[in-house]
């Protein structure tokens, strides 16, 4: 694939923080992806995941289905999002990159930043919406808009839909992956790095298929039980940085170092936190059949290598995460409606196709998952191409 359609770096006047716009591909005009809050981001992550957008959103494409395919982009903020000045920067980097939103750039919450702060610092920086480049491609926008903010306003115990559809998709994927291995979910043991939006609803769809949740990591560190976790309580008992209170944790449960959770006595991990978490350095620790990866970038190629010689299957980010995007556009382009049970049916019934298909290319191919959905999306970018149009 060519180089991004276009890579911005932005330097706050008041701080002297960065951030950072990619657009990888436009599709009619319009790229989606999120904006992420993290100390440490970089251009050359923002590049590899506004590229990843590009790939999820033609891993989703359905010729009989309302969604069109967008291009992919993605935003990033170098701060801490628990620093004070957090917010007062997001709003400034959001009146900085304001033209971009309003034409081209589709944006929502990624790592560090929840839908509801994003949403409260875009109209303060004078936007109509962080999605309000996609509105021109709607049939009737205000019915469109309308269903979209019913959707959000769901609750399923406790939580809301907007974060629950994501870690649906996850589980999906890695119940997919044991079924095509005739391996039962009673027995099945998962650790999952990252308690808040994905990892959460990730443990809670796992957990209540049957697996059992032995480890769960936050920036406390580990928390673990090899007869299982509490996974209702634990979700209960999280702040909006996903960080469980001790408090709530029983006898039986145990605190461990941060990184325990990665050679947890587990056949499924799931890194749901920070991108670069598993490489050349710890990916011996790890003892697992399955990684899932609920997060974006999370394992470096050469631990991916390594892992796959040793027999680790790594179901990668651009399919397995995809379900929280696809969700958005499912809804706002009348796919779905703003329903809880057929939100959940259509990403179970989507995300096993895909990553059933995945897994058989790649069997075929005699290759990973990872090289199997790119073959996947060279396949596709063509056909979206020739159909929609697209600027390089």
């Amino acid at each position: 694939m060519a180089a991004p359609l276009m890579s911005l770096v932005w330097t706050d006047h008041i701080t002297g923080r960065q951030g950072f716009l990619v657009v990888d591909r436009l599709v009619r005009g319009v790229a989606s992806g999120g904006l992420r809050m993290r100390p440490g981001c970089t251009l050359e992550e923002v590049t590899g995941l506004a590229r990843g957008m590009t790939m999820k959103e033609a891993l989703h494409y359905n010729p009989a289905g309302r969604y069109i395919p967008l291009g992919g982009a993605k935003g990033g903020i170098d701060c801490d999002p628990q620093d004070p000045g957090s917010y007062a920067l997001l709003v400034r980097y959001l009146r900085a990159v304001r033209p971009y939103v309003e034409s081209f750039w589709t944006t929502g919450e990624d790592l560090g930043l929840t839908q509801d702060l994003v949403d409260r610092a875009a109209v303060e920086a004078g936007l109509v919406s962080s999605i309000q480049a996609v509105y021109p491609l709607l049939d009737d926008e205000a019915a469109a808009r309308r269903r979209l903010a019913d959707a959000f306003a769901i609750e399923v115990d406790g939580i809301g839909l907007d974060e629950l559809v994501g870690g649906c998709g996850v589980a999906e994927s890695a119940l997919t992956a044991l079924d095509r291995a005739g391996v039962p979910y009673p027995g099945t043991r998962v650790a999952v790095q990252g308690l808040g939006t994905m990892g959460g609803a990730t443990a809670r769809f796992l957990a209540r298929a049957g697996l059992t949740v032995v480890a769960v990591a936050d920036v406390k560190g580990t928390i673990a039980n090899p007869a299982g976790l509490d996974v209702e309580t634990l979700l209960r008992a999280r702040d909006t940085y996903g960080t469980v209170d001790r408090a709530v944790l029983r006898p039986g449960d145990l605190e461990l170092p941060g990184d325990a959770w990665l050679c947890a006595d587990a056949e499924v991990l799931v890194p749901a936190a920070v991108s670069y978490t598993v490489d050349a350095s710890n990916e011996h620790l790890v003892t697992a059949r399955w990684i899932v990866e609920a997060a974006n970038m999370p394992v470096l190629p050469e631990a991916e290598e390594r892992l796959t010689a040793r027999g680790v299957t790594v179901l990668p980010d651009v399919a397995v995460n995809s379900g929280t995007n696809a969700w958005w556009w499912w809804t706002l382009f009348g796919d779905i409606g703003p329903d809880a049970d057929e939100a959940f049916a259509h990403t179970r019934r989507s995300m096993r196709a895909l990553v059933e298909l995945m897994l058989d290319r790649a069997e075929s191919d005699g290759t990973t998952p990872r090289a199997a959905a790119h073959a996947l999306v060279s396949d596709r970018l063509p056909v979206i191409a020739e159909r929609f149009g697209w600027y390089r």
